[in-house]
């Protein structure tokens, strides 16, 4: 087994401490080559029974200016319609894989991989110099309609990517005391 250096350690702790939810993008373009690295990177979460039930869709360009809807609902996410990029994920399960996962193992940890992938691909995206907002309002059948998929495709998640606008500043990170959220037992 290789033990990570300080310096990788501070890095990974550089990289968590970065990336936050981004509302305020510029106007300069992301690469296909970036999303299809994010995507690529994403896709290395892991998932129960390494089902990998997700598939990704990375919307660009003025494509992405018209997807902008799809993730606005009732006023909220008015910033998205300044997105340059979105990453939209599929709940990729058939009928019978989610009747099996239930019979025996009586939970759908489809969920958790999903959430897994979603932070995989932040993590993946803040890495290539670029920031995300996880979006969870979504119009899925109007996803399903603009991406092409059949009705009744599930989408439980959206990622909005793009660099930052200057100034844009990194709040620090507001969290529970660690003895509220951890405990070790020996």
């Amino acid at each position: 087994m290789t033990i990570a250096t300080t310096e990788e350690i501070m890095n990974l702790e550089e990289l968590y401490l970065k990336r936050q939810s981004t509302r305020r993008y510029s106007d300069k373009p992301v690469a296909d080559a970036d999303l299809e690295k994010i995507c690529s990177l994403g896709a290395l979460a892991p998932s129960a029974k390494n089902s990998q039930p997700w598939k990704m869709f990375a919307i660009n360009g003025e494509k992405a200016k018209k997807f902008a809807v799809c993730v606005q609902m009732a006023g909220s996410n008015k910033w998205a319609s300044c997105c340059p990029a979105f990453i939209a994920i599929e709940l990729n399960r058939s009928k019978f894989e989610e009747k099996i996962a239930e019979k025996f193992t009586f939970a759908d940890f489809s969920g958790n991989d999903i959430g897994l992938l979603a932070a995989y691909i932040t993590l993946a995206a803040e890495y290539c110099g670029l920031q995300t907002c996880i979006l969870g309002i979504r119009k899925e059948e109007e996803i399903a309609e603009f991406l092409g998929e059949p009705e009744g495709s599930r989408f439980p998640l959206v990622i909005a990517v793009g660099y930052a606008e200057e100034g844009y500043e990194i709040r620090p990170k507001d969290r529970k005391p660690s003895d509220e959220v951890f405990k070790l037992i020996k």
